[in-house]
């Protein structure tokens, strides 16, 4: 059976518009909040391979989405290089600060399949389990938005530890990048060894750079890891997110090679058609927001974007995740307008 989103994303759209959404596992399901309260911790819930596959498939059993992105976090690759990580409850994730260049020298690459190898075994479960046609996708951080917690050793509202050692010793702060990218090339290569279709980058924090660090440490990592990847998977889709780029984002498209583009909710659609679509697959960009309100907005907001895309290669998701409060009732309505629209 044909897989629509993952020939979407390969410039075959096909009559319907494939969707998926961003943290379509996680609080706002109860079910999901089942499975959580059975571990003692998040990262113990992302290592353990039955109940990540068991969220993972979870949505896709009440909305029938063509996407199962899989259930792990970003801050895999700093914990699997041996970089101490941990969250808190209420306050969100903790690690270890990293701020010299020793400190980077010292992260273990070649013992790094010793935690992430349970992410490629939930992976190895998916592939048996998914319902058929849907298409699997992995991801990982992209290496400035992961490089900022393993600096600040916390999310920040500016970045300001990681930018200052950016700024200040630029060399020393690229060994860090460098190690990201070795890591993250070869956590998405063995997502595909072990049943991903297509995976995304996720560069959550790319609107805090001017552009000279966006193109240091935002565009350059992201194109060489779609050139290792291309090395060894050369077929597969490589979605990029730079989130909140602006004006940026069109450089980021043309210059990184990848296949498709995840659209913040800010993004002009209009623009968009014009200055990407033409060039690669769009994805997005509803606002989450609208799904917790849920009503006329939200879908006329989501029929306009479907309207604007419907020419080319769009996925329709969001700009950003889904938030805990998001009513299981909005989102079931949302996933049916969509399944219903025709090209």
């Amino acid at each position: 059976m044909t897989k629509l989103l993952l020939e979407t994303l390969k410039g075959n759209p096909g009559e319907r518009v494939p969707f998926w959404y961003m943290r379509q596992a996680g609080r706002y399901l109860q079910e999901y909040r089942d499975v959580r309260a059975t571990t003692n911790s998040f990262m113990e819930f992302c290592y353990t391979p039955e109940k990540a596959a068991e969220v993972t498939l979870q949505p896709l059993r009440r909305f029938g989405m063509d996407g199962a992105i899989l259930f792990a976090d970003i801050l895999v690759v700093p914990d699997a290089l041996g970089q101490k990580v941990w969250f808190e409850s209420g306050v969100g994730p903790r690690l270890e600060p990293i701020t010299t260049s020793g400190q980077v020298t010292a992260l273990d690459i070649d013992a790094f399949d010793n935690r992430a190898g349970n992410v490629y075994k939930t992976l190895e479960i998916l592939q048996n389990a998914l319902p058929e046609g849907v298409t699997q996708l992995g991801f990982a951080g992209a290496p400035w938005t992961v490089a900022t917690y393993m600096v600040e050793g916390a999310g920040s509202k500016d970045h300001g530890a990681a930018k200052d050692w950016g700024y200040r010793d630029p060399a020393g702060f690229d060994l860090l990048l460098e190690k990201l990218v070795d890591a993250t090339s070869h956590y998405l290569i063995k997502q595909i060894d072990a049943g991903a279709d297509a995976v995304q980058i996720f560069d959550s924090w790319s609107a805090a750079l001017p552009e000279p660090a966006f193109d240091r440490w935002v565009i350059a990592p992201t194109k060489e890891i779609i050139r290792r990847i291309r090395k060894v998977h050369s077929e597969t889709p490589i979605i990029g997110f730079p989130r909140l780029a602006g004006c940026q984002l069109e450089k980021f498209v043309d210059q990184t090679g990848i296949n498709g583009v995840s659209l913040d909710s800010g993004v002009p659609l209009d623009w968009a058609k014009t200055a990407i679509q033409s060039k690669v697959c769009t994805q997005g960009n509803l606002d989450p927001r609208m799904v917790v309100a849920g009503g006329e907005m939200m879908r006329a907001e989501a029929t306009r974007i479907l309207e604007t895309f419907r020419d080319g290669p769009h996925v329709f998701n969001l700009g950003h995740g889904f938030v805990p409060e998001t009513p299981v009732a909005h989102v079931a309505e949302l996933s049916q307008l969509v399944k219903d629209f025709r090209r």
